[in-house]
């Protein structure tokens, strides 16, 4: 039972879950009621960002032990080897449910194991490229609802938004990682230029993802109510989270700042709904 909950943790499944969101946000644009497919692209989703998951708790188990040490691998309830079969085997399952879909989606269920295996093993010590690689494949989420559903134009707004915004999150999660990385000798963009330019970056970032939630809206391609909602319910939490990154230093309160930010994006979620509804 010990190790069930430990994979459970492994797979983390509440960080899947804007991903997931994401996939439904994608089909919901599209407006063709394909919800059959468009569910089987979620679940799809589901498990590959869980084996993604895994697969990164396998390759980084040494610096969790100074970053992580509650996790399931460096707390030692789940092995090594457990962990990393856990992880093939939700691969392939989410490869045999995007082969139920179409032929365009098991391509970017195929792309995006590929790359999210790469980047943990090879792309992750790197300056912005793996973060690049984690906020493209975050995207595709949104087009590959678009995908499942039959209609892929309409998403592209979403990618070109969620892109920007977690790129930012991304230098945000390399800040609250940076002693860890550190000690492990790991080249990120916080270790590589420093945690101040890091910051620089990501208040770059952060300011272009606000511009773009509201470009939508000005070539009405979206109701005001979604302005409304951005303007009340996600810039709010933004500017929260900007004043307390240039205040706090440990990674513990930068980690919380960055899940944070990651749920904020459920609030954007919600304004695409509304704004398209209505």
């Amino acid at each position: 039972m010990q190790q069930i909950k430990g994979l459970y943790k492994l797979s983390r499944p509440l960080s899947t879950l804007s991903g997931v969101l994401a996939v439904f946000l994608g089909g919901y644009v599209a407006a063709t009621g394909e919800w059959g497919k468009v569910t089987l692209a979620a679940l799809s989703t589901l498990f590959i960002s869980a084996a993604a998951n895994a697969w990164n708790d396998y390759l980084d188990v040494e610096i969790d032990r100074i970053n992580q040490p509650q996790r399931p691998l460096p707390a030692g309830i789940v092995s090594l080897q457990t962990a990393r079969t856990f992880s093939f085997v939700l691969a392939l399952l989410s490869l045999v449910l995007a082969a139920f879909i179409n032929g365009h989606a098991f391509l970017i269920a195929l792309a995006s194991n590929v790359l999210l295996y790469v980047y943990s093993w090879k792309m992750k010590s790197t300056v912005l490229v793996g973060n690049a690689i984690v906020a493209f494949i975050s995207a595709m989420s949104a087009v590959f609802g678009g995908v499942a559903a039959g209609n892929v134009a309409p998403t592209f707004w979403l990618a070109i938004i969620i892109v920007t915004g977690i790129m930012g999150r991304e230098v945000l999660k390399t800040m609250a990682d940076y002693e860890g990385d550190l000690r492990q000798r790991v080249t990120t963009i916080a270790t590589a230029w420093g945690k101040r330019n890091a910051r620089i970056v990501f208040y770059i970032l952060l300011s272009l993802t606000l511009v773009m939630m509201m470009v939508p809206y000005l070539l009405r391609v979206y109701s005001p109510i979604y302005a409304l909602v951005v303007a009340i319910g996600v810039y709010p939490v933004v500017l929260y989270i900007a004043i307390r990154v240039g205040r706090v230093n440990s990674g513990q309160q930068l980690e919380k700042l960055s899940q944070l930010l990651k749920y904020d994006f459920i609030i954007w979620f919600l304004a695409v709904v509304l704004g398209t509804s209505l």
